[in-house]
């Protein structure tokens, strides 16, 4: 086995996975695996830079994972950064930050790549899974972008669109600086317009209609899972592989949509980080599943964050 270390650092998180990799079994075994809010993406959509205060979040967290990897003696590490700082102007900064702190420079990916990593992370150990029919679409829905992949053991068509959660509430959901609590009409009117016009540009290159499965990532696809399943806690062990039904996703997504923050925030299982920003990430899960008719979607806890880790093991 060789020990590895992965970081995804995406809009709203950073994420860290050290673990035992065996490419002759396809076994990764997970020695340390975390997740931070730190909301790099805070602004981008409208600066076009990354806030000092976001950056000055997110160097903590690189300190305390470089302490976390130096610790489990990972043998490699690939730090992944994504769609925030894609679009930022001044990513130099982010690039060198990261670079002082754990001796690796973040490789700020496509689109492209993040898709094909979500789809490896996710369907490793579903592809021999007889109840559930391939091809696969992988979605992965963020703070900033959502990425679509189609594919059976290997990917087909991929495509990124930027659609995620935070990018959805900054854009839409935002007044005077402060979330309203709860949206108007006209407001979840227009995320959802924003919302079904990426659907149409993802559409011109993946066939999302083809899929057979629709397998959920990532923090708003959990979370709508942990509520669905009324758990008192976050508990990933519950949460990976469940499957929501429809009805379910539509239910939940109208009662976040109408809910206060402090209605939001006194869900049990529900991240402080995510209070703000689940409603939008809710609506887009629902809007996927209503334009390819899936009855279904099969949450996994496994992501882009274990694909980094097999790309170095």
């Amino acid at each position: 086995m060789t020990r590895v270390a992965a970081i995804d650092c995406g809009t709203n998180s950073i994420r860290l996975l050290v673990a035992d990799a065996d490419p002759v079994t396809g076994e990764l075994v997970d020695l340390d695996r975390r997740m931070t809010i730190v909301r790099l993406g805070q602004g981008v959509d409208r600066t076009g830079r990354l806030a000092p205060e976001a950056l000055e979040r997110t160097f903590a967290a690189c300190h305390e994972y470089a302490a976390i990897i130096k610790e489990h003696g990972a043998e490699r590490l690939r730090f992944v950064a994504t769609s925030a700082s894609r679009d930022a102007e001044n990513r130099d900064e982010f690039v060198r930050g990261v670079l002082d702190i754990l001796g690796v420079e973040p490789e700020v990916i496509t689109g492209d790549q993040e898709a094909e990593f979500s789809f490896t992370g996710a369907t490793k150990e579903l592809t021999g899974r007889e109840d559930l029919h391939r091809p696969f679409l992988v979605v992965d829905i963020g703070g900033g972008s959502t990425e679509f992949v189609v594919g059976d053991d290997h990917v087909r068509a991929a495509r990124s669109v930027d659609v995620g959660c935070v990018r959805m509430t900054e854009r839409h959901l935002v007044r005077d600086g402060l979330v309203s609590d709860p949206p108007s009409e006209a407001q979840i009117a227009a995320m959802r317009a924003d919302i079904e016009a990426a659907l149409d540009l993802a559409e011109r290159t993946v066939p999302l209609r083809e899929a057979h499965t629709l397998v959920g990532l990532a923090g708003s696809v959990t979370t709508v899972a942990a509520i669905a399943q009324n758990l008192p806690e976050y508990d990933s062990t519950a949460i990976h592989h469940s499957r929501i039904p429809y009805d379910e996703v539509r239910e939940i997504t109208d009662r976040l949509l109408r809910s206060t923050h402090a209605e939001r925030a006194a869900i049990p299982s529900m991240h402080p980080g995510r209070v703000d920003v689940i409603a939008a990430g809710a609506l887009v899960l629902l809007s996927i599943m209503e334009r390819i008719g899936a009855e279904e979607v099969v949450v996994s806890e496994h992501d882009i964050l274990d694909g980094i880790a097999w790309s170095v093991s």
